[in-house]
């Protein structure tokens, strides 16, 4: 099927994953424009809502390693099939949802697990799998798709939710997802040897990676195992742990009704949202390209240092008739994960390429651990205090103290792990 295309079918794997991305980042920054309308029609305290959100981000993380698996065992294509069908039954079925619980199954749980399989570890995985040649770079790529996600559904699902209630964005998302959904079972290949190729830029078969195709529980647990002897996992995994709580935790899930306490309006504060998608997308491509020629640890510094900085003066930008909140939108948006590619780029120089998949899918899950405190901890803070001002501050100093840390990182040892992969240099 691929000698029909003019150029090398990995092109087309890297578009069809990048819209796949998009459309479930979509999905996943839903709840940003929604805490509000369900807060007014169902009653519900926003820690409560805070609790279905911060349950959706923990399994959108935890259930990346296990993808990891389970797409060396049965294919990147029926996993997405899979996660995609999931998104649009969990999403739909909302609609009909009267309490609180059923928020948490279907929002929290099965589109948490859908998301999650349709996330990070897929891009990184079908980078790994079908280049040799730009991963960082393209692994920005795919990492921006997240942004490009908000940029492309937030303003318009907050403006139909204003005019036409939250059920109507849903709908509409379903609707996309369901295009989304017949494309990938038509186009989208497991490997490069599948289409009779060498992934794109390989020299010689031995430049491509061989799926493992052992029990993907198993191969979790394992990997889990391995790295949790590792310092260096360690230091990188609890450096995710921030990026997620300071990012989608946050930021993403709190920023607009955050924005609502001081007056400004939803659309608006959507907005800001898309902003940072913009120039998120910008600094996260750039971010790739860096990763390929700048020391990883430097990039991390960077990225940690300026996010905290930022986020300790959020609390004095909410004003309606200022434009700080523009200027953070911008400079926050530049550093959204920006951290991704070099993260990535260092998981597979110590744990080697042919393991990056299930071990930076652990790294993810700590990311949306990280996420899923700072969901919940910042809805529980604005409940009790009234404000969100201590939750930016704490989420603040932790990215301070986390661009720091990061020095600790070693790629110098090549088998730190008794029975561990030489590392790809």
């Amino acid at each position: 099927m691929s000698r029909r295309f003019p150029f090398h079918y990995a092109w087309i794997i890297l578009v069809i994953t990048f819209f796949t991305l998009i459309v479930a980042a979509g999905v996943r920054s839903m709840p940003g424009i929604l805490i509000v309308p369900l807060e007014k029609e169902f009653g519900w305290d926003r820690s409560a809502i805070s609790f279905a959100v911060s349950v959706n981000l923990l399994l959108y993380g935890l259930v990346g390693p296990f993808a990891a698996g389970l797409m060396n065992r049965f294919g990147v294509k029926r996993i997405m099939i899979f996660a995609l069908g999931l998104l649009i039954s969990g999403i739909l079925l909302t609609t009909i949802m009267r309490t609180n619980w059923q928020l948490v199954v279907l929002w929290g749980i099965m589109v948490g697990f859908g998301s999650g399989m349709a996330a990070l570890v897929l891009g990184a995985t079908v980078v790994n799998r079908w280049f040799v040649s730009h991963r960082g770079l393209l692994m920005g790529i795919l990492t921006a798709s997240t942004a490009t996600g908000q940029i492309i559904f937030l303003p318009f699902l907050a403006s139909l939710t204003e005019a036409e209630g939250w059920r109507n964005a849903v709908y509409m998302v379903a609707v996309i997802l369901g295009v989304l959904l017949p494309v990938v079972i038509l186009l989208m290949k497991d490997s490069p040897k599948q289409s009779g190729l060498l992934p794109y830029g390989a020299k010689s078969e031995e430049d491509g990676i061989l799926p493992v195709s052992g029990n993907p529980f198993v191969e979790a647990i394992s990997a889990l195992k391995t790295g949790l002897r590792s310092k260096n996992f360690w230091l990188l995994a609890g450096s995710f742990f921030v990026c997620g709580a300071s990012t989608n935790g946050l930021v993403g899930t709190h920023l607009v009704p955050a924005c609502s306490d001081h007056g400004i309006p939803e659309v608006r504060a959507a907005g800001l949202l898309a902003l940072m998608g913009i120039f998120d997308l910008i600094g996260t491509v750039g971010s790739g390209w860096l990763s390929d020629r700048v020391n990883n640890k430097i990039l991390l510094f960077t990225y940690y240092g300026l996010r905290g900085i930022s986020l300790l003066l959020l609390p004095q930008a909410f004003d309606p008739e200022s434009d700080r909140l523009s200027l953070f939108a911008v400079f926050y948006g530049l550093d959204w994960i920006a951290t991704v590619p070099p993260t990535v780029a260092l998981t597979a120089k110590i744990f080697g390429r042919e393991k990056v998949g299930l071990m930076f899918g652990w790294v993810v899950a700590f990311h949306q651990i990280g996420a899923a405190v700072a969901a919940f901890g910042a809805g529980y803070i604005r409940t009790v205090q009234g404000h969100y001002d201590y939750a930016f501050m704490i989420a603040g100093a932790l990215c301070v103290f986390t661009s720091l840390a990061i020095f600790a990182v070693s790629t110098e040892r090549k088998n730190e792990i008794p029975g561990s992969p030489e590392l790809v240099s």
